[in-house]
């Protein structure tokens, strides 16, 4: 390692420590020695120039918050002598930034399986989805009774996603339901799915149905469980069986990389976050949409103090603006709750050298590269556009995995400087942020950024992270798919009946 700390932008007024520093260390930076006051974690910052109380401390070349005590060149600045500067809703201002991506078209390929309406799946699985919560049981025992008999031969996988709800939801809620099981239903990772129902729920089967419009009734099923005289278990057999003997024959193609839509996601972030996972995933991004596909960042909590960047890179007023509804709204949620805009970062990201909401928002929004955007979708959308896209969703792990991939994403790239091993219902491969953790948790991460680190440009890792994700998207097992990690969750807001 060439050196233990790093400048990230020349207006900056800290550095972060790329290794655990001691005090009475030195920094070199912009021609003077800053002396360290304090031990100071990996990850961490170090401020650089002296900051009275109310002095914005500058990260990213933008500030993260304002010191709430006077500091001086050499401390270590955390969450304890760091505060947000966020508040509520904000009005904003359309000053575009058209950047056009100076990235050559390569003719890439992946291996995928196309779909009866175009769309491609990057797996080739057997899916059960319940209706309603009251039917998780039967829908598990199917999903075991399928897996045993077939042995899973020919197939990728079959799963039931099981949820708590379908019933008892009012308004937003129910819907948010309707929608996310909607889309898991037409997602085409799927080669067939049964849409097992109750009778009795909110969510009715046969409205439903309709809700899917025009679909393969080939490759979708439906059951309602109180409509079967005898044994709903060997009725939802006959009809997985049959799926099972169509979606065997299905055969992966090759198929153009423009084909991928990737979700953006991060979790358990750290300080290295914004240096190494979060910039691969953005370089990725940038490329993969100047071939021609698509990418989706979501988690709108985790953009308040970085949404200007994004609201200047919509491609047109009318997607700048559906940008500050988007963000808006979600702070209008936040306070009608009761809890401020700017108590995000948990106590994983803080230990990981995390500050503040606007330190974490301004690493975050750089999984999406420099793109601009093309779309902005609500929560429970389907991919209508190509490029980037923003979608509507809270910044929880699980939920907003969930939602990248209900809009139509194959995988879902999730970088973490913490570590998780869990899975949504597509493939969602985990980015180390730090070598320590790839080190520690091989059986978790499926590639490390922390090799940015240890010496490897961002020129000599991309092509190497590409090749990871193209292998991943023509049947290479994710880690959590390996380990069998893999559920949805719902966004809640309202009353439970």
């Amino acid at each position: 390692m060439e050196k233990t700390y790093l400048k990230i932008n020349r207006a900056d007024s800290v550095v972060v420590c790329l290794e655990a520093m001691k005090k009475g260390d030195a920094v070199e930076v912009d021609g003077k020695t800053v002396t360290l006051n304090q031990d100071t974690p990996a990850g961490h910052k170090v401020l650089i120039t002296d900051a009275p109380a109310g002095t914005n401390i500058i990260k990213y070349g933008y500030p993260i918050g304002h010191a709430i005590t006077d500091l001086k060149a050499g401390d270590w600045v955390n969450e304890n002598n760091l505060k947000t500067n966020l508040k509520g809703t904000l009005t904003y201002a359309y000053e575009p930034v058209n950047d056009e991506l100076d990235i050559a078209k390569e003719e890439r390929t992946f291996e995928g399986y196309v779909r009866k309406n175009g769309e491609v799946g990057v797996r080739n699985e057997i899916w059960i989805v319940p209706t309603v919560g009251c039917v998780n049981g039967i829908a598990e025992r199917l999903a075991d009774q399928l897996r045993k008999e077939t042995g899973e031969k020919d197939i990728d996988a079959v799963y039931a996603w099981h949820h708590n709800y379908g019933c008892s939801q009012l308004s937003g809620d129910h819907e948010n339901t309707r929608k996310i099981l909607r889309d898991i239903t037409l997602h085409p990772n799927a080669g067939g799915v049964l849409v097992l129902g109750l009778g009795c729920e909110n969510n009715q089967p046969d409205l439903f149905e309709q809700l899917l419009g025009d679909y393969d009734h080939e490759r979708i099923k439906f059951l309602v469980t109180q409509r079967v005289d005898g044994d709903e278990v060997e009725a939802g057999m006959e009809i997985l069986r049959d799926l099972y003997a169509k979606a065997s024959k299905d055969k992966r193609q090759t198929v153009p990389v423009s084909k991928l839509r990737v979700g953006l996601k991060c979790g358990g972030s750290d300080g290295f976050s914004g240096i190494t996972a979060n910039p691969l995933v953005g370089e990725f991004s940038d490329w993969l949409v100047a071939q021609g596909g698509t990418s989706i960042l979501t988690e709108v909590p985790e953009m308040f103090g970085a949404e200007t960047i994004l609201m200047n890179r919509c491609k047109t007023s009318e997607l700048f603006d559906k940008t500050v509804s988007m963000v808006n709204d979600f702070k209008e949620y936040f306070l009608s709750h009761g809890e401020p805009v700017g108590e995000n970062p948990s106590p994983g990201n803080k230990a990981g050298g995390i500050s503040t909401l606007e330190d974490k928002a301004l690493g975050c929004t750089q999984k999406c590269g420099k793109a601009p955007v093309s779309g902005v979708l609500e929560y429970g959308d389907r991919l209508q556009t190509n490029g980037l896209n923003l979608l509507s969703a809270p910044g929880n792990d699980l939920v907003a995995s969930t939602a990248l991939a209900s809009a139509g994403c194959q995988i879902v790239l999730f970088t973490t400087g913490r570590g998780t091993p869990f899975g949504t219902f597509v493939p969602t491969m985990k980015i180390a942020t730090n070598p320590t953790l790839a080190q520690r948790k091989p059986n978790w991460i499926d590639f490390s950024a922390g090799q940015l680190i240890e010496g490897k440009t961002m020129e000599q890792l991309l092509p190497e992270f590409i090749d990871k994700i193209l292998a991943v998207a023509s049947g290479e097992k994710s880690r959590n798919e390996a380990n069998g990690y893999r559920e949805i969750s719902i966004f809640k807001n309202g009353v439970t009946l």
